[in-house]
């Protein structure tokens, strides 16, 4: 590989580096300890995302990721702009996105002496990071953000950081003159002690920097399911007479590889339940796919395959699974695989290559009486649903809304979801059109996620029509980043569900405790707050002005 020139500064190095693992975007909020990498990323082509919110930035550095394979990229000032990010990175970590956080820190010669933001960062982000890499010379910035990319890929994927100190990101001769102004000219023993001590600190800095070197991207190849354990998985299906599989995010974690997926499921052909990012997996009408009343099918199955889906809440621990069920756990994760309830077999891999062998290996499972039984089951909570949603009030019925939406939104759309009963609602009637069209926060629950995770699936989605659903207390996160969308001409649309109160919370806490307190919101007008910001704001307070509303998209393009 081509060496690179010498570098004008170490932010230079640490652009190379991303450069090379083909990042197109780097979400930021700018600080004096990162400055250097955004204008050398600048400098290389990398477009620069500055945002309103930390957080913002890491979530909108997961939404790239999830939707590409590549890791997402954001950089954040030191201290606070780090501790800023600390939920978001949590969050990419439990949903197992491959991300890569680039923090700045105080100078090497002034940590831990009461410099501008200098903290000690490892203890707040090494636990919900894979990597946590602190560089001390300029020549390491390179192969540390190398080490991160790889990090982030290999194995159960998360996020990676890494820790830039201000004065290796600056060009050499500057930071050598503010070392050399810092010695001082005295004469007294310990002014010539405190030179003789940072010269040598500065050589340290610099040690290795003139010598030729390139930027690289490290091969992370998938990790594959023995094919002892999908010989066997096969055996297990086709013996059973009511299989069922649900798939979850990630069995995606190979992106590139989502239509290959699809074609694997459908070649199995036993009835699927998808989950989190991989909802749309199959498109939007596709006879396998179920949609509705999932714990009682997974109580009927005699054979369950969890593709990339841990036993947890969501599966109410692994006991939505009958005890008497053959359970096959594919997952990258052996702790997840057999989290809460032992499976039968644990084919420890990657979930969505594991899918591609098995329908090569066993072809297809035909169950027509059991996947019919399934799809009237789904038809009657479809008429159900139907018949609720004719239902008038005073304001909107969300069953009604979202049905319109599901018929309104394009064949390209993207769908994030940001809240609570709103969101609930739109999960199961919204029906993303094909493969990583639907981003939610995954296991955490985080709210907050919608403007970056939008922010994020618009750029790796040029052209797409990105859809926010917000619970009108998720927004509330959210509202300055219209400010983002209109600086960079981000083109989303978000619709708030405002019903005045974070409701899924409050209809518990009344029913158990008698007491509203702390669950009620005004009901504000969301679209003046987006219009205050230069966006479109539209308020629609009875159904009869949805549907004829299409106009809604071109304005908001």
């Amino acid at each position: 590989m081509k060496a690179e020139p010498i570098a004008t500064h170490g932010g230079d190095r640490v652009a190379a580096a991303l450069q090379a693992h083909a990042v197109r975007f780097v979400f930021t909020l700018c600080g004096g300890h990162i400055s250097p990498i955004l204008t050398a990323s600048k400098a290389r082509g990398i477009r620069v995302v500055d945002v309103r919110d930390e957080a913002t930035a890491v979530f909108a550095a997961d939404a790239t990721a999830r939707l590409t394979g590549t890791p997402g990229v954001a950089a954040v000032t030191a201290g606070p702009g780090l501790t800023n990010t600390i939920t978001a990175l949590k969050n990419a970590q439990l949903a197992q996105s491959p991300l890569v956080l680039l923090g700045g820190a105080a100078p090497t010669a002034l940590q831990g002496r009461g410099a501008l933001q200098d903290i000690d960062q490892r203890p707040l982000v090494a636990p919900h990071v894979k990597l946590f890499r602190k560089v001390a010379r300029v020549a390491d910035l390179a192969p540390a953000v190398e080490a991160a990319f790889a990090a982030a890929r290999e194995g159960v994927p998360g996020p990676a950081f890494v820790e830039c100190p201000v004065d290796l990101l600056y060009d050499e001769a500057s930071i050598r003159q503010w070392y050399a102004d810092a010695a001082g000219k005295g004469t007294a023993i310990t002014d010539r002690l405190l030179r003789w001590y940072l010269n040598r600190h500065v050589e340290k800095m610099f040690a290795g920097s003139a010598a030729p070197w390139s930027a690289r991207a490290r091969d992370v190849p998938a990790p594959r399911v023995p094919e002892a354990s999908v010989a066997r998985a096969a055996a297990l299906l086709s013996a059973a007479h009511r299989p069922l599989a649900v798939i979850g995010s990630q069995a995606l974690a190979c992106a590139d590889a989502a239509d290959r997926i699809a074609a694997a499921v459908t070649r199995l052909g036993i009835p699927v339940y998808l989950s989190g990012m991989a909802h749309g997996l199959l498109g939007r009408e596709h006879p396998l796919q179920l949609r509705h009343q999932r714990r009682q099918a997974l109580r009927e199955a005699d054979c369950v395959l969890l593709a990339g889906v841990p036993c947890d809440f969501r599966l109410d621990y692994g006991r939505h699974v009958r005890g008497s069920a053959k359970l096959i756990a594919a997952n990258r994760s052996a702790r997840e695989a057999r989290m809460n309830r032992r499976p039968d077999l644990a084919a420890i891999g990657d979930a969505g290559l594991f899918l591609e062998a098995l329908a090569a290996k066993c072809g297809t499972i035909a169950r027509e009486a059991w996947l019919a039984e399934l799809r009237t089951r789904d038809a009657a909570r479809e008429a159900q649903i139907d018949r609720d949603a004719e239902a008038r009030g005073e304001h909107v019925n969300p069953l009604a809304f979202f049905r319109a939406l599901d018929r309104i939104a394009g064949d390209d759309a993207v769908f994030v979801a940001d809240g609570g009963d709103f969101v609930a609602t739109a999960s199961y009637i919204v029906r993303p059109r094909a493969p990583l069209a639907w981003l939610d926060p995954g296991v955490f629950g985080t709210l907050g996620v919608g403007a970056g995770f939008a922010l994020g699936a618009a750029l790796a989605r040029p052209g797409a029509e990105v859809w926010i659903v917000f619970g009108d207390g998720a927004c509330g996160w959210s509202l300055a980043e219209f400010d983002t969308f209109m600086r960079h001409g981000i083109p989303v649309i978000a619709v708030v569900g405002n019903d005045a109160g974070w409701t899924q919370i409050a209809r518990e806490q009344v029913k158990l405790l008698g007491d509203d307190v702390g669950t009620v919101l005004a009901r504000t007008d969301y679209d003046r707050v987006a219009a205050g910001f230069g966006a479109e704001g539209i308020a629609v307070r009875t159904i009869a002005e949805v549907e004829p509303s299409p106009s809604l998209l071109d304005r908001s393009r």
